[in-house]
């Protein structure tokens, strides 16, 4: 068989796969309240380091999610952004289960993107599979990898997620986006509970919460590729590690989220929860200071205002593109202006997200720290399906 006709089949193959996990994500229930599979997220959730980095399949969504900003080793002045994620969606089965080891219970969804700060462009790939042999898995306690699954079609490399008993490993890439990552991490500091003892509340209804803790400041070395070209990069990485059984409530259409590093050691955390009309839901926040202590913030504790927009020349949806925010009475003022407008995500799957690097200034303009922004549920029909 020729190369060609190689490939042809496995883009086939892969488009019926496609088509299987989008059908199953689109059948996803989108109501607030648990599903009778899995168990919601409550108070009371006893961590355990380094298990609770490894799924939890009795509750119903999870991810892991890391950013970071990175910079050439040998060239500092080459500079870039990164996003690896990994999903795990569980699928309702009601009760009916087949006796085989192909009868999948969970979807593996990867997206990746790396941003080139200095060449001023963007790339995103994705991986969609079933947790079946041979295509993706999600490891179990002490195995060192926590998930992995095929990599893109015509790319003969897999995604992992690997624990290296200190930190993160981080592998990804796709042939026809040109772009790959290989990354080692380590963490600078302990985790931070998002919430007391872990629970972060989603809005006030019964059961709308997730278990979320992250990792603010993870050291990190490596390779990064763009176009064949491998760069040996250093700088830090941001990890969230979230968990949950519930999807956003009826009213609720998306989020905008911000995790991002002060240069004087601070890090805060805030997410605002958006209805159909635009307006704020719901929001939650957390304050580290640089001897670690905690404040967690609820929604009237900040103030956020959008000062500029950018609408995406590939989808027409039009995103939040510069904010203005402080935090009254802890001496935090600050603009947060993306590295480059152009940084949305456009999935297969119909989804686009705006997932960007930024750079925190003040009032002079000058630097003051940096960090990710993600913003979901803009434009027409475009609620995230977890």
């Amino acid at each position: 068989m020729r190369t060609s006709e190689r490939l042809r089949g496995t883009g086939a193959r892969n488009v019926v796969r496609r088509a299987v996990v989008l059908a199953a994500l689109a059948a996803l229930p989108v109501s607030g309240a648990p599903i009778d599979d899995w168990i919601p997220a409550a108070p009371g959730y006893e961590w355990s380091f380094p298990r609770d980095h490894w799924a939890h399949r009795e509750y119903r969504n999870e991810w892991w999610y890391f950013t970071g900003h990175l910079a050439g080793a040998d060239d500092p002045g080459r500079r870039f952004g990164f996003q690896f994620t990994v999903f795990r969606v569980g699928v309702e089965t009601d009760g009916r289960r087949l006796d085989s080891e192909w009868d999948a219970d969970n979807l593996w969804m990867g997206h990746a993107s790396i941003t080139d700060k200095t060449g001023g462009h963007h790339r995103f790939s994705e991986v969609l599979h079933r947790e079946v042999p041979f295509l993706a898995a999600f490891g179990a306690w002490p195995d060192p990898r926590i998930a992995w699954a095929r990599g893109p079609a015509g790319t003969d490399a897999e995604w992992t997620l690997r624990w290296n008993g200190d930190g993160f490993d981080l592998s990804m890439r796709d042939t026809a986006q040109g772009i790959g990552l290989e990354l080692g991490t380590r963490p600078l500091r302990p985790p931070v509970f998002q919430g007391p003892g872990g629970l972060s509340r989603k809005s006030d209804a019964p059961g709308a919460a997730s278990l979320y803790y992250t990792f603010t400041r993870l050291e990190t070395t490596g390779t990064l590729t763009l176009d064949g070209e491998p760069i040996e990069v250093r700088g830090t990485t941001w990890m969230d590690m979230e968990v949950s059984s519930n999807q956003l409530t009826g009213d609720q259409v998306g989020w905008d989220w911000f995790g991002l590093r002060f240069d004087d050691g601070r890090d805060l955390m805030l997410y605002e929860l958006r209805r159909g009309d635009g307006s704020v839901d719901y929001g939650k926040g957390t304050l580290v200071d640089a001897a670690g202590r905690l404040r967690y913030l609820d929604r009237d504790d900040w103030k956020l205002r959008v000062t500029h927009r950018w609408t995406s020349p590939d989808t027409g949806t039009t995103y939040p593109a510069r904010w203005a925010v402080s935090v009254p009475g802890e001496e935090v003022e600050f603009v947060i202006e993306p590295d480059l407008e152009a940084q949305e995500n456009r999935s297969r799957a119909g989804l686009s997200y705006w997932e960007g690097a930024v750079t925190l200034r003040d009032a002079t303009g000058r630097p003051v720290g940096e960090g990710y922004v993600e913003l979901t549920g803009y434009g027409e029909d475009n609620r995230p399906p977890i």
